[in-house]
Order: C-alpha cells, then sequence, then structure tokens
C-alpha cells in the first residue's frame, strides 16, 4: 500500500513539473501571442464620437433676440413660456438637422465602403482565376504550394504580431512608407531625441527603415522558432490580415531605373550599372571605379541597356533579379498566401485610408502621404521611343504575370508602335 502511495505521488508531482515545462517553453517562444486567436483591439474613440453627436447647450442670446424683436409688452411670465418654447422648438430643429446630416454621411459612408469593398474582391477574385489556371497566362511558381517555398524567397513578408498583421513589401511601390508604419506599429525602433519608440512614421529616417534586421520576416522565422516555424507561418497567415501594395509593371521598372542608374549610387554601379555598360556598351578600355566618376564622365547605363540586362538568360544564370526589378509575384507569391487587402499606387491615398481602417490602426498611425516624385504612366512612350519593338514585347511577356494578376491593361501604345 505505501509504495502505490508512493508512485501516486511521484505521478503528480512529475505531471507539476512537466506543466512547468510547457508553461516556461511558451513563454520563451513569445507566449501564446505565437497563436493569434484573441479578439481585436477595439477603438477606443467610440464615447468621443457619441458625445459628438450630442447637441450643445443653448445660449440664452436666443432669447435676447427674441424679445428685441416683440413691439408688445409681454407679462414676465408669460414671456418666459414663449421663450422656452421657442428654444426648445429650435433645439428640436437643430437636432433633426443633426440627425439627418449625421444619417447622409453615414450612408456616404456605408457606399462608398460597399464600392472599396467590391474592387477588393474584384481585384482578390482575378488573382485568384489567375492562380487557378483559368487564364491563359502561365507562370514559374503558380502550382506550387507554401510550404514548396525556400526560406530565402519569403525575406519580404514582414510580420507584426501586436496588431496580427503582415505586409509584403514590393520596392517602388510606397515600401518606404508602409515600413515606416509598421515601424509605429510594432514599436521596434526608438527615437534618439525622445528615448522613446517612434510615434510619427515620417519622422524614421528612409536609409534606416530599409535595414532588414529592424523587422521580423518569415525569411527569420527559422532562427527564431526553429522546427516550429512552418507550423507558425501557417496560423500567422490563417489569422492575421495580409496585404500588398502594386504598380503598372513597366512604370514601377521606370522608377527603379531612374532612382537606382539616374543619379550616383555607388551600390547600384559597382554591382549593376558598371556590368550593364560593359555588356551592352561597347565600352573600351576600364570603367571609373566610382559612381561620382562615372556620372561625371558621362559614362552611365542606358534604358535600353538596363532592359537588354533584364532579358539576357545569362543575368538569372549568374542571380536572381534584385527586388527592385523582380516580379512581383516572385516578392509576394499570391498564389500561395491569401491577401486581404491589395493596394495600387495609382490609389494610394484612398487605398491606405481604407487599409488602415481595416486593420483597427487608423487611431494610432497616419499613412505618410507627403509629397512624392511619381513616375507617371504617360511616361512610357518616352522611355521606350528607342527601344525596339521586338525587346519591348520580350519585355512585356516576362512581367505578363503581374500585368494580369493584378488588373494591369496591356500597355498597346507600347507593343504596337
Amino acid at each position: 500500500m505505501a509504495m502505490w502511495r508512493g508512485l501516486r505521488v511521484a505521478f503528480v508531482l512529475g505531471s507539476l513539473f512537466m506543466i512547468l515545462l510547457i508553461i516556461v517553453y511558451w513563454d520563451d517562444v513569445g507566449g501564446f501571442t505565437l497563436y493569434p486567436l484573441r479578439e481585436p483591439k477595439q477603438d477606443m474613440h467610440h464615447s468621443d464620437d457619441a458625445q459628438a453627436t450630442t447637441g450643445p447647450p443653448h445660449s440664452a442670446s436666443t432669447s435676447s433676440a427674441f424679445t428685441a424683436s416683440s413691439t408688445t409688452p409681454v407679462p414676465k411670465e408669460k414671456r418666459g413660456g414663449a421663450v422656452e418654447q421657442q428654444v426648445e422648438e429650435e433645439g428640436s430643429d437643430k437636432q433633426e438637422q443633426r440627425k439627418e446630416t449625421t444619417r447622409e454621411d453615414a450612408e456616404e459612408e456605408m457606399s462608398h465602403t460597399t464600392e472599396v469593398g467590391g474592387e477588393q474582391e474584384a481585384r482578390k477574385k482575378r488573382i485568384m482565376d489567375m492562380c487557378s489556371g483559368k487564364d491563359a497566362v502561365d507562370f514559374p511558381g503558380r502550382t506550387r504550394t507554401f510550404e514548396q517555398i525556400p526560406n530565402r524567397e519569403l525575406d519580404h513578408l514582414i510580420v507584426d504580431d501586436t496588431h496580427q498583421i503582415i505586409y509584403c513589401f514590393v520596392p517602388k511601390v510606397a515600401c518606404t512608407n508602409w515600413k515606416r508604419v509598421m515601424v509605429v506599429l510594432s514599436q521596434s525602433l526608438i527615437s534618439p531625441s525622445s528615448g522613446k519608440p517612434y510615434t510619427d512614421p515620417e519622422a524614421i529616417p528612409p536609409d534606416i527603415v530599409h535595414n532588414s534586421t529592424l523587422h521580423l520576416t518569415f525569411a527569420k522565422f527559422w532562427r527564431h522558432y526553429g522546427s516550429l516555424s512552418r507550423h507558425l507561418m501557417a496560423l500567422k497567415l490563417q489569422h492575421y490580415t495580409k496585404f500588398l501594395f502594386v504598380r503598372d509593371p513597366f512604370v514601377r521598372l521606370i522608377s527603379a531605373f531612374r532612382n537606382k542608374f539616374g543619379r550616383p549610387n555607388e551600390d547600384f554601379y559597382r554591382q549593376f550599372g558598371s556590368v550593364m555598360v560593359r555588356r551592352y556598351g561597347n565600352v573600351s578600355g576600364s570603367l571609373p571605379e566610382t559612381a561620382a566618376e562615372a556620372f561625371k564622365a558621362g559614362v552611365k547605363p542606358t534604358f535600353q541597356q538596363f532592359i537588354t540586362y533584364l532579358l539576357d538568360p545569362e543575368t538569372e544564370r549568374e542571380s536572381v533579379f534584385n527586388e527592385h526589378w523582380r516580379q512581383v509575384y516572385r516578392l509576394c507569391h499570391p498564389c500561395q498566401v491569401k491577401y486581404d487587402f491589395i493596394g495600387r499606387l495609382e490609389t494610394l491615398k484612398s487605398d491606405a485610408e481604407q487599409l488602415l481602417k481595416l486593420l483597427k490602426v487608423e487611431h494610432l498611425v497616419r499613412f505618410p502621404l507627403g509629397a512624392r516624385n511619381l513616375t507617371a504612366v504617360s511616361w512610357e512612350r518616352d522611355f521606350f521611343a528607342h527601344i525596339p519593338l521586338t525587346m519591348r514585347r520580350e519585355l512585356y511577356k516576362l512581367y505578363e504575370a503581374d500585368f494580369e494578376l493584378f488588373g494591369y491593361p496591356k500597355p498597346d501604345s507600347v507593343l504596337h508602335q
């Protein structure tokens, strides 16, 4: 009997020890926040909105105006009653007008929300149709599963566990400002001036926000969570709100060329610009060592050399496309990740407002629009004017999947001149 009692005590103590180990383990890997099943945070501004809809107290000036307009003396008791009655009537009228205005605003907001929601559903359906093979356009990776995507190709999916958000950033599509927003939400960067996390996206220096160590991406999950990483990715993809922003593919290419090769950029000159000039520019002798020297000597890649570089099969045999001109479907995997919101740079202001409401963070952060030096669609004709027609059509085939997936019209003015 004593032996059985001892076994029971050992069993109970062993069970308690295992439970303690499980609790400590989950605390070490981030607690149950890794399993995003909690309710979204409620907007704390409802009480303020409710107070704003009640009418302000009426001033005594109404009664003064009323008595001043009377020409016949009225007894004090009757005069007071008449004043009170008119104040009540005027107050009632103002309340009715306020209710009517509020109703109209609500109906307008609902109509706008419905319109935006319909546009989002259309964008998502287009992607689903493309990925399911209903469209004749095929592209690499369309049919693979998420598990088949290598970790190194998941480095553009930024995760914010606090607000349950996943953002796939696309270079040259407002990614600097969206990264700033993500930094503010995640409170992952301390302002040197205040000693506290940044609260204003525009205050974050752009060169810092592009530092890859600042953001938690899916590509880093293996380092943090080991064999649990793919399981955690699947959970977050299921429960988090996922978004990306896209842009007309040819306009994005022009923007990348202008930004990286239209002015001295040491990194891009050494890694790409000098290669383009040497291979396709018929340059004899050695090239300038720095971008500043090259620009001073008038040595820089042309747009045609840039396009030739993209179309050259040797380019990707040596190394995968740089993220600034890599296709969006290769950066964000829309056939494997079911995005909840697909924004466009062409409608950035309205899309940003709608997205922040969807994320329920519009009271925490605003998207910094500011002055932007946008590359316009109208520039396509000028940039492609000296590109041979065969090269233009080859380039379209290279980026056709992005045109089709995200609903951008075929650039006939470029392809049929």
